[in-house]
């Protein structure tokens, strides 16, 4: 017995189905969700980038103004003596050095000696501003150097907030570049995983799918012996269990309907047997001379009693037929020679209505019960005498490909309906192309010829034939 999964075999195909699909749209769904917060993040990451570039770009302008200020008001007040100078210069002082904190603080890469520098410059200014007038003027080369040397601090801050502005840029491109591959890494990974989910899903729902449809197929072609088992959801499993149930009753049915045959066929034979017996009788007048329309009568009588004798002889065949198609005597012998011996046992048949039977093709050695494919290759010949006109070529054709020897039977008549090519090998079938004038036979012949083939381990179809009809029968090679 198969291994049915414990978990997924509790749930329907519609719930099972369901949760593919569900599945699916989770993976897909939390990979978009990914992607969206990953982009408010960039754009969080920018905003917060762009700001922080302003910032520097504000700092640095507002430190060269400021320091520019400075100067101004320092250098007013050594020519003016005006102590509001002095207050200016202070107020443009302590602004620079806000400017200056925030800029050490937004450039921790930045060389610390520059802002160090810039504050000793600062203060040296300030200190001459603070000196007695006396000795202001000897202060002023501090001063002048102080001034020197502020500005030339001034860009270079300048040129580090440019650079630490870059490197922000580039950082935030290379992650940019960064999220974006993996991005693309999860969107295909997601894809592919997705795709290996519904195939698998498709593959494991429709694997029972399948297998019911081959299982309806088996029981449209009468093979009950075989037990239906299907693996799957729930739902499936409990419709295969009911499949195997109906080909039981099938098979019973079956049964009893070959045992009502064969029982009904022999209690007829015995009454059948006596009226025939009566008959004879009649027509050899031994209970006395009968005039011309009892003659008729019994005439009348012996044709449909004869008839009557054919039908139950067929049924009692097709029984025969079913049951010793399961006991075979195989031994190796040569098609051709067989087909030979049984086309002449038929002459009278087939030369009574004027026919030549032709045989062509190697010796064809199979491995088979001599006796069966006799009755088969026999029954397609009494099949194709009936149907062909009179005048008219038979021919048989013995092959042999790919390791299979082939036998094919052609003739001349009406051909197979379209309408009958799919039930012509189904037992009591008769086809709406009959011979004109012929008693309609029992429909059992070409079903005996399948029962014997497909015993063999053969195959007998009926290929397309313009004028007439064409069997082909094939079996293994011998071994």
């Amino acid at each position: 017995m198969r291994k049915r999964p414990l978990i997924l075999s509790r749930f329907s195909f519609r719930q099972l189905l369901l949760a593919a699909f569900l599945l699916i749209a989770v993976l897909l769904s939390g990979t978009s969700v990914h992607a969206l917060l990953t982009l408010e993040h960039l754009a969080a990451h920018s905003r917060e980038s762009a700001h922080e570039a302003v910032t520097l770009t504000e700092n640095a302008q507002r430190l060269a103004e400021r320091t520019l200020a400075m100067e101004r008001s320092a250098r007013q007040f050594l020519v003016l003596d005006d102590p509001a100078f002095r207050q200016r210069f202070a107020e443009a002082w302590q602004d620079a050095r806000d400017a200056l904190s925030a800029l050490a603080i937004a450039l921790p890469d930045a060389p610390r000696e520059e802002f160090a520098e810039w504050n000793r410059e600062s203060e040296a200014a300030w200190a001459v501003l603070e000196a007695p007038k006396s000795r202001r003027r000897s202060g002023q080369q501090d001063l002048d150097h102080a001034f020197a040397r502020l500005p030339a601090i001034n860009e270079q801050l300048a040129l580090e907030s440019k650079r630490d502005t870059e490197r922000r840029n580039n950082a935030l491109v290379a992650e940019l570049e960064r999220q974006r591959n993996m991005l693309m890494v999860l969107i295909a990974g997601a894809l592919v995983l997705a795709a290996l989910l519904a195939f698998g899903f498709g593959v494991w729902l429709t694997r029972p799918l399948r297998r019911i449809e081959a299982a309806i197929g088996q029981l449209g072609e009468n093979h009950f012996d075989q037990p239906i088992e299907v693996d799957g959801p729930a739902d499936l499993r409990r419709l295969g269990e009911q499949l195997d149930w109906l080909r039981q009753r099938l098979g019973d049915l079956e049964n009893d309907k070959a045992r009502f045959l064969r029982h009904v066929s022999h209690e007829l034979k015995t009454p059948l047997a006596a009226l025939c017996e009566g008959v004879a009788l009649l027509q050899e007048e031994v209970a006395g001379e009968l005039s011309e329309q009892q003659h008729v009568i019994a005439r009348i009588l012996q044709q449909n009693t004869a008839a009557l004798q054919t039908q139950i002889e067929d049924l009692l065949r097709y029984n025969a037929a079913t049951f010793d198609a399961q006991h075979l005597k195989r031994r190796p012998l040569e098609v051709r020679a067989l087909l030979e011996q049984v086309i002449e046992s038929q002459r009278l048949q087939w030369q009574a209505r004027g026919l030549r039977v032709e045989v062509g093709g190697p010796a064809g050695r199979v491995g088979a019960d001599a006796d069966k494919l006799a009755i088969v290759l026999g029954n397609l010949l009494s099949n194709a005498v009936r149907f062909s006109p009179d005048g008219g070529v038979i021919r048989f054709i013995v092959g042999e490909e790919h390791g299979r020897v082939q036998i094919d039977c052609v003739d001349e008549g009406p051909g197979i309906a379209p309408a009958d090519m799919a039930r012509v090998f189904e037992p009591f079938y008769q086809g709406e192309r009959q011979p004109p004038g012929a008693r309609r036979g029992s429909g059992i012949g070409l079903s005996i010829v399948r029962e014997y083939v497909e015993a063999h381990g053969g195959t007998v179809q009926l290929l397309p034939h313009v004028g007439g009809a064409h069997f082909r029968i094939e079996l293994a090679n011998e071994i």
